[in-house]
């Protein structure tokens, strides 16, 4: 292998945000024009991109608004585009909702509802039920960040404490025809875990997700406890008449983006092995298991023959009891070189498609064999920075950290290990 394993690795990731871009893959998704109006609607870190990829490609008339996160805006021509914080909600993104709303009304079956919607729409789309108001909602977010809670188990909390997500986007669309279009970012794909799934009918109960906060220990106001004992919150589920004429399609998701980082990987002569896309776990144990992996490859070519490259997607947590940063991709990489302890010959690279590991505006990061020494050289304590939960502030002091902007999609952690003789 005569390339440099940084910039090898650095390809896999670039490979994989490009293979998830919607400019490529959401004209071959939409259906045919309706006989009356066509309105776009949408929410998540990749719908202003996807409402660009929906104008290039749609030969009538339409309307719209999507929700996005601040920074990821891009220049449309009909569909508005609003900003609004992740991944804690703010006032801004309670304004789109209720402007989404607004769009819906008044269809008819003649009418087509072309919903656009990726991951970080949950934290886009506030709509506090009766009774709650933004404030709860942007405590209770912080609460489920640091919990060690999963990404389904989160949206499952928030379905049912939401006037939004859980389906009641898609209800409010009756009686058009509804198409939701899905950029994944949830380990196994589950529609309903997407963004919350405000236009997809949601199997789960409030029963659930009280369960989900007590297991966690996340403490409650008496309001949000009523409104789950009682069932107030009870989400659409599947078989609701007002959702008979939607559907839903997905059209890239965290397996694609695996699938072409191992394509380019094979193209540069290198065996290429996706793991699997749905990898979920405290980060640090991830890290602890793929750095195992790696040197079972390494000594024993087991269970690849070294040259390889490892690959692996999901959403990994991070339970946050330090001071630090947090970022589940920086955490994963520091458990791993903590755990490789300086072993020769393995590199590796970790990063959010999405541009942003945890509140960061850092995608990840790099590991080498010298990682550990030159932090160690630089006074830099590595077993110090994970229990602080600091991968954030490791990697930067070691100009390690991995920064490409907004991406303008999400299909959630990519992890690729290089392993050379």
């Amino acid at each position: 292998m005569s390339e440099d394993p940084r910039t090898l690795l650095r390809s896999l990731f670039d490979a994989a945000i490009a293979a998830a871009d919607p400019a490529r893959v959401l004209a071959h998704y939409l259906p045919p024009p309706p006989k009356g109006r066509t309105i776009v609607i949408g929410a998540g870190k990749a719908s202003a991109s996807m409402a660009q990829a929906f104008e290039a490609a749609w030969p009538a008339d339409y309307s719209g608004l999507v929700v996005t996160r601040y920074g990821y805006s891009v220049p449309t021509k009909k569909i508005d585009v609003i900003e609004a914080a992740h991944p804690v909600p703010d006032a801004a993104g309670l304004e789109g909702s209720r402007k989404l709303f607004e769009r819906v009304k008044g269809l008819t079956a003649d009418d087509l509802v072309i919903c656009l919607i990726s991951g970080g729409a949950s934290a886009l789309l506030p709509l506090p039920l009766d009774g709650l108001d933004l404030a709860d909602e942007q405590s209770l977010s912080q609460a489920l960040l640091k919990s060690g809670a999963t990404i389904t188990e989160m949206n499952c909390v928030r379905r049912h404490l939401s006037g939004i997500k859980g389906g009641r986007l898609a209800r409010a669309c009756h009686p058009a025809r509804l198409v939701t279009l899905l950029i994944s970012d949830i380990p196994g794909d589950n529609p309903a875990d997407i963004g919350s799934g405000p236009t997809i009918a949601d199997p789960t109960t409030c029963a659930d997700a009280l369960a989900i906060l007590e297991r966690y220990e996340i403490n409650i106001s008496p309001t949000v406890r009523s409104i789950l004992e009682s069932g107030r919150g009870e989400s659409v589920k599947p078989g609701d008449p007002l959702l008979a004429n939607s559907e839903a399609r997905m059209i890239t998701t965290p397996q694609m983006a695996l699938d072409a980082a191992a394509k380019l990987a094979r193209e540069k002569g290198l065996p290429a092995y996706v793991l699997s896309d749905r990898i979920e776990g405290e980060s640090r144990d991830v890290g602890k298991m793929m750095a195992a992996i790696a040197m079972q490859v390494a000594g024993r070519n087991e269970p690849f023959n070294a040259p390889c490259v490892i690959l692996s997607g999901g959403e990994t947590t991070v339970t946050v009891r330090g001071k630090g940063r947090g970022g589940r991709n920086v955490e994963f990489l520091l458990s791993l070189a903590i755990t490789l302890d300086g072993h020769a010959g393995i590199h590796a690279i970790a990063g959010d498609t999405d541009g942003v590991d945890g509140a960061e505006e850092i995608a990840g990061a790099y590991v080498g064999p010298d990682t550990l020494a030159r932090a160690w050289a630089k006074g830099v304590k590595p077993p110090d920075a994970l229990a602080a939960n600091d991968g954030h502030g490791f990697f930067s002091a070691l100009g390690d950290s991995v920064i490409t902007g907004p991406t303008l999609t999400n299909v959630n952690d990519f992890r690729a290990i290089l392993i050379t003789p």
